[in-house]
């Protein structure tokens, strides 16, 4: 990403790399260099607009989700637009819940087209492709479906060092077979389903998001923020319940010392502003 930001610095004949030019580099590292000469008619932009705003939407109100970053229409790559979503930190682990919330997201752009059009487009394939090999990794990798446990279903021959990918070499029997399947579809339609309640939910919310899409193309983070203002996050999504005779503790995780420091200084903030404002009070009342 830097290199691709100093590329485009020096083409521009500039000495020192702006922030404009690390968001293009996101832009074209993830989706591809900008289209410029593909022209799309005001349906098919709409349909766009709809498809984006509908991700958009959906990570928004989603309790696990990566915030928003940015939603474009401009084409880049073979996509006619993207959503993006950027964790705060770095992450090198996932839950289960944001991994139910991804698949969500995921199918955002579906669900807007489905209740908006009332029927699917092409543009969301590569959203579907994405959602079928998550739910499939979530079942047979990671051991995330209380029905089948913890157990690695299939042995893949992947060399991922040597450029190679021997694909997935099934070592169950179609009745498992036949459970993962049903696993995968439950795991997607429960998504699908969310981020359709979602987008019914806040229909208005949409309809500006595409209002203000079609007339600037790209919404940032701020843009977001005010038109989603009255958004509220989901409670969690499915939580996961395949503990069996393993009851979970009641005791949560142990605080570090650097937890309790900013904990007392919160408190300490709290009791503050509550002592600030009612001694506000109590010189403006009466004697």
């Amino acid at each position: 990403m830097i290199n691709e930001s100093a590329l485009l610095t020096a083409r521009k004949d500039q000495r020192a790399i702006s922030n404009d030019s690390l968001e293009e580099s996101i832009d074209r590292v993830i989706a591809g260099p900008q289209r410029r000469t593909r022209v799309m008619s005001d349906q098919e932009k709409k349909i766009t607009a709809y498809h984006e705003g509908g991700h958009a939407l959906v990570a928004w109100a989603l309790p696990h989700a990566a915030p928003v970053h940015k939603v474009t229409i401009l084409s880049r790559g073979r996509s006619l637009g993207h959503t993006l979503v950027l964790p705060t930190e770095d992450k090198y682990t996932q839950t289960r819940a944001e991994m139910v919330d991804t698949l969500a997201y995921a199918l955002g752009g579906r669900a807007a087209e489905e209740l908006v059009f009332h029927e699917p487009t092409t543009g969301a394939g590569n959203d579907i492709e994405k959602a079928t090999q998550l739910a499939r990794a979530m079942i047979t990798q990671y051991g995330m479906s209380s029905k089948l446990g913890a157990i690695k279903y299939g042995t893949s021959g992947d060399e991922p060092f040597l450029g190679r990918n021997m694909g997935h070499e099934r070592d169950y029997s179609d009745s498992v077979a036949a459970e993962i399947d049903g696993e995968m579809r439950a795991l997607v339609e429960l998504a699908h389903d969310e981020a359709w309640e979602i987008l019914v939910e806040y229909r208005d919310v949409l309809d500006n998001i595409v209002l203000e899409l079609m007339e600037k193309e790209t919404l940032s983070t701020a843009d977001m923020a005010r038109i989603c203002s009255r958004v509220v996050k989901r409670p969690p999504l499915a939580p996961y319940n395949g503990f069996g005779k393993r009851m979970p503790s009641t005791e949560p995780p142990v605080l570090t010392p650097a937890e309790k420091d900013k904990l007392k200084a919160q408190a300490e903030a709290d009791g503050a502003s509550v002592g600030g404002s009612t001694a506000s009070n109590n010189s403006d009342g009466t004697h």
